[in-house]
């Protein structure tokens, strides 16, 4: 019996190591793992969420077994893991109305203003944008049709007459991204491109005009995991029904194509904090559709110098991406240290895209 108990408590002794260590691993990943060296180990953050779960049932499991001497690992770990269970699961207090002297600003992932479709001539997208009273709007996946079948750029103009100033044109040579766009009730003196490595994707900087003082907004749309529309329906039987075979498959065709953008990503997120390195204006925003999560390279490269509004005034997962049980926070809108965020929130009030709107007050600090 000496012997049986001894291989248990070898056997309880090794599972809560393994997944105090994963837990650890996953949490400060983004800071260990470059994506462009190791892209598949720079994946650890998406399994963060579960591993603190386990790491709590391991606590209870072992209070409820009086195996006392084993919870003080999972409880170590999981106090040196605050900072990043805050970062995916905040919770602060609401403002009841909007801040004196703050600005609202709403980045969306229109998903081509929800493929353009109207409805007895009404667009939802440009519905919901029209009635968000934001002060400036970042659109990524931003597309009109000249069919007027489908929401054209007239229709837009028509919404969003109370924004009087839109993306400029660039200087000459220089190609615009037609995917992304902004809306904006302050002046916007000047539009540039980020300077970055990409066949699709990207970011562009708009010089907004806020008082005496000028702000900085960069909209960006970085690299898609490059999921079809396959992938995702895989990924929605692989949850329901649970089979090993077609899991197995799912799982490698999903971490192969998660890491291979994760590792172009890399380097689109180092070329925005190069660029904001050298704009020398206090007031900086970055929002868009990152297409990574809060544990990730792409996060922790952007929020060195910026912090993200969400954890600082959300509350909740603030899941961005909806479809096909993809549900993640990938659409974020972080700021410099001399602005405050009141209220982030992920509005899933609409559902004509597969990302949900993502909005902000941002008030200088």
């Amino acid at each position: 019996m000496k012997g049986l108990g001894k291989l248990l408590s070898f056997v309880v002794w090794t599972i809560v190591i393994l997944a105090s260590l994963g837990l650890l691993f996953a949490a400060f990943s983004q800071m260990l793992v470059p994506p462009v060296r190791f892209p598949i180990l720079s994946l650890a953050g998406f399994v963060f969420p579960p591993l603190v779960v386990l790491n709590f049932c391991l606590i209870l499991l072992l209070l409820l077994l009086r195996h006392f001497k084993y919870c003080w690992l999972p409880l170590f770990s999981l106090a040196l893991c605050y900072s990043q269970i805050h970062d995916c699961l905040p919770f602060n207090t609401p403002v009841v109305t909007k801040p004196e002297g703050s600005l609202k600003i709403l980045s969306y992932n229109t998903m081509n203003l929800g493929s353009m479709e109207k409805k007895e001539g009404i667009n939802a997208v440009l519905e919901y944008l029209k009635a968000s009273d934001a002060d400036i709007i970042c659109l990524q996946e931003y597309n009109v049709s000249t069919n007027k079948k489908h929401v054209t750029q007239a229709d837009v103009d028509k919404a969003l007459k109370a924004y009087p100033y839109r993306a400029t044109k660039l200087a000459k040579g220089q190609k615009d991204l037609p995917h992304l766009n902004i809306y904006s009730k302050l002046p916007v003196l000047k539009t540039e491109r980020v300077s970055m490595q990409s066949s699709s994707n990207g970011a562009m900087a708009y010089h907004i005009k806020w008082g005496m003082d000028t702000l900085l907004v960069v909209n960006c749309h970085l690299e898609s995991n490059k999921l079809t529309t396959q992938d995702k329906e895989m990924y929605e039987q692989m949850i329901e029904k649970h089979e090993k075979e077609q899991m197995r498959a799912g799982v490698k065709v999903l971490v192969r194509k998660l890491a291979d953008a994760a590792a172009i990503r890399a380097p689109q997120a180092d070329s925005i904090a190069g660029y904001l390195k050298t704009i020398p204006y206090i007031y900086k925003v970055v929002c868009g559709d990152f297409n990574d999560i809060p544990l990730s390279y792409t996060h922790h490269v952007l929020t060195r110098e910026l912090h993200d509004a969400f954890t600082e005034s959300g509350r909740g997962f603030g899941l961005s991406y909806h479809k096909n049980k993809f549900l993640f926070r990938i659409d974020h809108i972080l700021i410099s240290d001399a602005l405050k965020s009141q209220n982030c929130a992920v509005d899933a009030s609409i559902q004509a895209s597969d990302h949900y709107p993502i909005w902000s007050y941002v008030e200088k600090n």
